[in-house]
């Protein structure tokens, strides 16, 4: 066996997976801590009024929205260029640090509460996340070279880490933010990111040279061409970018940096950078618009080059990023405009035996996971103590605290005669449901029940929409232009319940079909255009959503909520729809 064999990674094993694997649980748990966290509050409290107890800056919401929409949208973007970077250039144990430091920096900005810092705190955030996001499951990739039986359980631990983290960060962000002050529930994702950064950087003899900086790969490189020359290979088909495919990227390119930089610009500041319009566009929208035209081109162009079985899978594959665009943009309504129709249209007082069941509830969500993740904690501790002693007493240390605050949170509560539920905490019960109800997805996806991809996108998005359906009922008696109202929280806990339902039927199935319908050589651009459509979704969204309030007066609530019912639900039945078509041009790929 030689000496550079993953093996050794399995040597000390943590309920039966390589303890390096929980190192990258715990470091990935803190960031999600750390980006849900400081998500959940920060609409809330840019919208929130500027007397009171806990003032916000009493931003319109579609000034709060479009500075959301612009970040979420980046947040999928810059990933493609840290990924790059960390193949090519510095590895990726060292960009998981920079990123880290990166977004430890920006939340401590957005702790000072002023607009510069706000804006410096998000740019941090973007980068950073750019050079952490894509290089944890390159080195858990790397780790499991050779065991490949073993990945897809390494990646289910991996991702309720990523849940775990989001539960986590969203109840005590979320908590300390509304009951103690914003800046804490900004800072507290700080500290945390900074935690997980000293954890996963002090816990480097665990990975021998998986994620070190790349050496030069030139001579392996022409080796490998004088091999394949000597043995005379067949030659890959190539499809190199033409002149006119770089002019289109150019147009893409230009046209959507302006919007992503104008968007927020002129709805925050009032600043259009060239205040024109055309047939009745903006100057954001037509640029929009522009970047749109151009991509779809540069597909259409590119796409009909390649061979006829390339093509049909790559046609495939681009139909399910225009489904994923949506179902985006309708989800992550869940960080903007829900989080203002829960504090306005809420009632979130509880009061005698409801509140106290509330609280019992509250205190079994929030303890039995976190004793769950404690228990995986100590676990790791047992087998890794000698040897990364240091990372682990940062990592216990961070736990300290986390159940500091946990035990100071429900003494806080029980002591309190009346409850008022906080407005981050419905947030939680995405990542509480996809908890419970993984496991049993898992299972039916390896039964012979397995649905098609154009069965699993039409279940993702009428779930969805049917979660829409229960707000829209809920509000169907608000008045038009009702700035308040009491609706049952009810309503809320059936749309998380049937968003979560609907995200775990599509969410997984983006990169699952990129793998097997897309050639190796062309995942790269591939990849691109899955996460691009994910960041448009992003963007769509708070787009969208930060016209509730204009929606709102002219055509009702109601109205608002039956938008992101009827077009999901509509395109669930053209994704069925489609299905001959799709089965034919997966050529036999399910």
């Amino acid at each position: 066996m030689a000496e550079n064999s993953t093996d050794q990674f399995f040597k000390d094993k943590v309920l039966g997976h390589p303890s390096g694997l929980f190192v990258l649980f715990f470091t990935e748990m803190w960031e999600r801590f750390s980006y849900y966290g400081m998500r959940a509050i920060l609409v809330i409290f840019l919208t929130g009024s500027l007397l009171g107890d806990n003032p916000g800056w009493e931003w319109s919401s579609s000034a709060a929205l479009s500075l959301l929409g612009t970040y979420a949208m980046m947040v999928y973007l810059t990933p493609l260029l840290g990924g790059w970077l960390a193949d090519n250039k510095i590895g990726y144990r060292m960009a998981v640090v920079i990123g880290a430091l990166l977004m430890t920096l920006g939340h401590a900005s957005m702790a000072i509460e002023t607009p510069t810092f706000l804006y410096i705190g998000i740019a941090f955030l973007i980068v950073g996340n750019g050079f952490f996001k894509p290089n944890m499951t390159s080195i858990i990739s790397k780790m499991y070279e050779g065991h490949d039986d073993k990945k897809d359980g390494a990646y289910n631990i991996f991702y309720m880490g990523v849940n775990a983290g989001a539960f986590i960060g969203i109840m005590l962000c979320g908590w300390v933010g509304e009951k103690i002050g914003w800046s804490f529930g900004f800072g507290l994702a700080g500290i945390f990111m900074l935690l997980g950064m000293l954890q996963f950087y002090f816990a480097q003899p665990l990975f021998g040279t998986i994620g070190d900086k790349p050496v030069n790969k030139s001579e392996g490189l022409e080796q490998t061409a004088k091999s394949s020359n000597a043995d005379k290979a067949p030659t890959v088909q190539l499809n190199p970018f033409s002149v006119f495919d770089y002019i289109l990227v150019a147009i893409f390119s230009i046209s959507a940096i302006i919007f992503i930089i104008n968007d927020p610009l002129s709805k925050i500041g009032g600043i259009q950078a060239f205040n024109f319009t055309i047939g009745g566009l903006s100057d954001s929208l037509f640029f929009a618009l522009l970047a749109a035209i151009s991509f779809i081109l540069l597909l259409l162009v590119r796409i009909p080059r390649y061979t006829s079985l390339e093509r049909d899978r790559m046609i495939a594959f681009s139909i399910f990023c225009i489904f994923t665009i949506f179902f985006w943009a309708a989800f992550e309504q869940a960080a903007g405009s829900l989080p203002l129709y829960t504090r306005d249209y809420t009632n979130r007082i509880l009061e005698g035996g409801t509140a106290t069941t509330f609280k019992i509830v509250d205190l079994i969500v929030t303890v039995v996971p976190l004793g769950v993740i404690t228990y995986v904690l100590l676990s790791l501790f047992r087998k890794t103590f000698n040897r990364i002693g240091l990372s682990n007493i940062i990592l216990g240390f961070s736990f300290v605290i986390v159940w500091v605050i946990v035990l100071y949170k429900i003494y806080y509560e029980f002591q309190s005669t009346e409850t008022e539920v906080p407005i981050t905490w419905f947030a939680i019960l995405n990542s509480l449901f996809i908890i419970i109800f993984a496991p049993l997805f898992t299972k039916w996806w390896d039964s012979k029940y397995n649905p098609p991809a154009s069965v699993k996108y039409f279940l993702g998005l009428f779930l969805l929409g049917l979660g829409f359906g229960f707000l829209a009922f809920g509000a169907k008696d608000v008045p038009l232009g009702a700035e308040t109202a009491s609706l049952s929280m009810a309503w809320l806990v059936f749309a998380y319940l049937f968003h979560t339902l609907g995200e775990m039927c599509l969410s997984p199935m983006g990169l699952s079909y990129l793998s097997k319908l897309i050639p190796a050589r062309m995942i790269a651009f591939m990849f691109g255009v899955y996460y691009l459509a994910i960041a448009i979704g992003n963007k769509l969204a708070h787009y969208v959503g930060g016209d509730i309030e204009k929606i709102t007066n002219e055509h009702g609530l109601s109205f608002f909520f039956m938008i992101f019912t009827f077009i999901p639900i509509g395109l669930g039945f053209v994704s069925l729809m489609l299905h001959p078509l799709l089965k034919k041009l997966m050529h036999g790929v399910r």
